[in-house]
């Protein structure tokens, strides 16, 4: 996979946010790898899990988001969205494309889009195939303003709730599908 000359493109001359984007992402393809191999009889394609949590990201580098040294225009809530067209524009499979645009929170629904307002396609964001579902819960495990600590079980349950209580209930499914994470 090519996801190294994609940062790279699209990340040339932000060495500060290429250097948060690659920490983040590494800790949340190695938690998901660690799950995925945990859990053989789901047959996950282990490759594309790698490939999709190197990536998931990289829609931040178009957004506004100061405090993790990005610069970009629009608001943070639309990386998903954003890395999507940018993998769309690479040419990348779609599956790469719908793990970007559908980890945020623990995936958005269209009735959450719109009756919060969100600057997001009126469409269902939530992760539906077992890689989708896998990196959106190793994500939430991991920030970006403090990259070298894990949070625990309860951290990101906490770090949810401003998404409200359907996202909390996505992320308990996730968590009783691919385990706590204590």
């Amino acid at each position: 996979m090519y996801w190294k000359q994609i940062i790279d493109k699209y990340y040339a001359g932000c060495d500060g946010l290429r250097h948060i984007l690659l920490t983040h992402s590494q800790a949340v393809a190695r938690l998901a790898l660690q799950i995925a191999d945990a859990h053989p009889e789901m047959q996950m394609d282990r490759a594309f899990v790698e490939d999709a949590a190197m990536l998931h990201d990289i829609g931040i580098v178009m957004t506004d988001a100061p405090g993790i040294e990005c610069h970009g225009s629009e608001p943070y809530i639309r990386h998903g969205v954003c890395g999507a067209q940018i993998l769309r524009a690479e040419g990348l499979p779609e599956a790469y494309a719908r793990v970007c645009e559908r980890h945020t929170g623990a995936g958005l629904t269209r009735d959450a889009i719109r009756e919060g307002r969100l600057p997001l396609p009126d469409m269902d964001l939530v992760p539906e195939t077992m890689e989708e579902k896998l990196i959106c819960y190793a994500d939430k495990f991991f920030s970006k303003t403090r990259l070298a600590k894990r949070k625990t079980h309860e951290q990101a349950q906490r770090s949810l709730a401003k998404f409200g209580g359907d996202t909390l209930a996505r992320f308990e499914e996730l968590s009783r599908l691919f385990g706590t994470q204590e």
